[in-house]
């Protein structure tokens, strides 16, 4: 009987052991999933296989490592991957975590304070990115961590001196950054011997990290002296481009550093009436750390006022008006909150102009061009200037979350850095408060789009304009996707997305990029009520997928469509690309492709556009096409000239003539 009893009491133990770690595990998996609903932008596509439906173990997710047991995660490593979006606060729910890589992305926001949860991280990467904000003290948390880099970001604030509590750091980059303030050194840099800095009764800082051997303080707005712990320790490299006391002929300008104090005085340490304090005893230096301790407690002070004042404005003004510190609240329950930066001067270099004139300019916005449940597309022409195109978001007042407000920036600044001749150019933005505006201004391709060319137009494009739309259609697409770092991809890239110029020279637009917005505002943030749910098309709510294969196929479609004259789906034809499969491998089949009012038409011609169309909608998964490759065989095999279309017929002249 005592047997049975020991068996059975085995296997309860047992199964509580596993629902234990089942529950766990599906914790992690949780926070790895919200982790994956901040990001709205994946291009390298990986998250493909992050869905617990599929895969209900995240250790076969990408960039995931788990322990040997295969209970917990300990490993993420989602590296120049060129993610965009936000990183989570339930991050600090993966409380196995030892290492963090999230080098060389657009990570947006703030770092959250969470990430001081994970007691077992030995190394915190999240260099290269767009991260804002000040460096969580919390961080200072993070017991075991070996290795901590947040170079090449857009951080603020001061450094915090809690990062003194690390006494196994080895390895700290903090470089190319937006910090001010002093390096905190603990005032214990008086002490020579390792004992005395490591058991001195002060203020953490940084001459208590004896494990220390590489640090990357340069390119920042540090003032006052280098703590000599580090000065001794660390090359001259470690400290230039700031504004400290340092004979140094890299240290930024006066001007660089901004107008007031020199560096000598923004440091009390650097101040001439305290210079014979070398020379003093230890008791008359006593009154130094305990005035600059007085004089941090009340900069914290000041500046925690300053943050709830501007806390307490953000939300009596939902006016959109830039400021530095928004709170968003990120579910409709209320409980968890992230508080994100708004950089001031993201949108420095963007022209912005005013509702007045674009009004004039659109005709009392009557001269309307295009709309959708989340947008109005009107044409108006500037004052002296050119024609253009402007895109009105549909959204009420009430309903714009500081999330729709910080994503309405980056998106102005994702298309400013457009500038090719094949891509339509962002001309400036709108934004106001009284009456509530949010509006993009592109310059006008006056031809309209392809699509009301191939399947409303009165005259037929002839082959050779065709031909000279997908050449410009290609190189614009190889620009966005190879030639800017990040890429850059078109939302839905269709014939409507193509606008052509009076000599039919297409430019590709990105006017559905709302639908994404508007969606990803309403999944992360419930702050849409159901008075916006008019203006949301179904297809909006859906996640966006913008990722290269993607428009690589779209582009297959279009050249299709572009070659066939056929709409891509129709009700009364089947799809275009089943339609013209049969086509496609059949060399006595391939000139059933070409639209029949296309009188003439190079075989030479088709059979690279069929090559290309085959490579673009069926990829091998082995060895993915890139828009580079498809732009160089299109460039190389299709012959624009005229002379192609004079073979074809002798009435060709004629036909050109009166196309052109």
């Amino acid at each position: 009987m005592g047997y049975f009893a020991s068996v059975q009491i085995f296997c309860l133990i047992s199964a509580v052991l596993i629902v234990t770690s089942d529950s766990f595990a599906l914790n992690e998996a949780s926070a790895l999933k919200s982790f994956k609903d901040q990001i709205s932008e994946d291009p390298t596509r990986v998250f493909s296989n992050w869905d617990l439906q599929v895969e209900k173990n995240p250790c076969n997710w990408s960039g995931i490592a788990c322990s040997p047991d295969g209970g917990h995660v300990i490993k993420l490593d989602i590296s120049r991957a060129s993610l965009k979006g936000f990183l989570a606060p339930s991050l600090g729910q993966l409380s196995f975590l030892q290492e963090l890589y999230l080098h060389d992305n657009n990570l947006l926001g703030t770092i959250p304070k969470e990430l001081g949860l994970l007691k077992k991280l030995k190394v915190l990467d999240l260099g290269t990115n767009r991260l804002s904000g000040p460096i969580p003290s919390e961080i200072g948390g993070l017991t075991d961590i070996l290795k901590i880099n947040f170079e090449s970001n857009g951080l603020t604030g001061k450094l915090p001196p809690e990062l003194g509590n690390l006494r196994y750091l080895r390895e700290l980059r903090v470089d190319r950054n937006k910090l001010q303030g002093s390096i905190p050194d603990g005032d214990n840099s008086k002490y020579t011997s390792n004992m005395h800095r490591r058991y001195a009764p002060n203020a953490p800082g940084f001459c208590h990290l004896t494990e220390l051997k590489v640090a990357d303080f340069s390119y920042n707005f540090f003032v006052g002296k280098i703590p000599k712990c580090l000065e001794d320790h660390l090359p001259k490299s470690s400290f230039q481009g700031n504004c400290l006391q340092y004979n140094d002929p890299k240290q930024r300008t006066a001007a660089q550093c901004g107008a007031g104090a020199s560096p000598a005085q923004s440091h009390p340490g650097g101040s001439s009436k305290h210079a014979p304090v070398e020379h003093a005893s230890k008791h008359q230096r006593a009154p130094k750390p305990a005035w600059l301790l007085t004089l941090e407690i009340i900069t914290g002070i000041t500046t925690g006022s300053l943050f709830i004042v501007a806390v307490i404005t953000s939300l009596r003004r939902c006016n959109g008006k830039s400021s530095i510190i928004i709170p968003w609240k990120k579910s409709s329950s209320g409980k968890d909150h992230v508080t994100l930066h708004i950089d001031t001067e993201m949108l420095k270099d963007v022209p912005s102009i005013s509702r007045q004139e674009l009004e004039v300019a659109c005709e009392d916005f009557s001269n309307i061009i295009g709309s959708s449940p989340d947008s109005i597309v009107y044409k108006g022409t500037m004052k002296g200037g050119p024609e253009i195109a402007v895109i009105s978001i549909c959204i009420k007042e009430e309903n714009w979350t500081d999330y729709l407000e910080l994503y309405f920036q980056r998106e102005v600044a994702d298309l400013a850095r457009l500038n090719h001749e094949n891509v339509g150019k962002l001309l400036g933005y709108c934004k106001e408060s009284s009456p509530f505006t949010r509006m993009l201004v592109f310059e006008y391709a006056s031809n309209g789009t392809l699509y009301e060319h191939l399947h409303y137009g009165e005259g037929c494009l002839s082959w050779t304009r065709r031909m000279n739309i997908i050449l410009g259609m290609a190189r614009g697409l190889k620009y966005l996707h190879s030639e800017l770092q990040p890429p850059f991809t078109i939302s839905e890239l269709n014939s409507g997305a193509v606008y052509l110029t009076d000599d039919f020279s297409p430019k590709l637009v990105d006017f559905e990029s709302w639908k994404t917005i508007l969606s990803r505002s309403e999944k992360n943030s419930g702050s849409i009520g159901n008075q916006v749910t008019q203006c949301i098309l179904p297809s909006s709510l859906e996640p966006r997928h913008l990722d290269i294969e993607s428009n690589i196929y779209a582009f297959g479609v279009l050249l299709l469509e572009v070659v066939s004259g056929r709409p891509p789906y129709c009700k009364d034809k089947e799809c275009l690309v089943d339609w013209a499969k049969e086509y496609l491998e059949s060399p006595d089949g391939m000139s059933c492709l070409v639209d029949p009012e296309v009188k003439h038409f190079a075989d030479e011609d088709l059979r690279t556009i069929c090559e290309v169309v085959n490579l673009c909608i069926h990829p091998q998964p082995a060895k993915l096409i890139c828009m580079q490759d498809l732009c160089s065989m299109l460039e190389t095999r299709i012959d624009t000239s005229f002379s192609v279309e004079l073979k074809a017929s002798s009435l060709a002249w004629a036909e050109l003539a009166l196309s052109s």
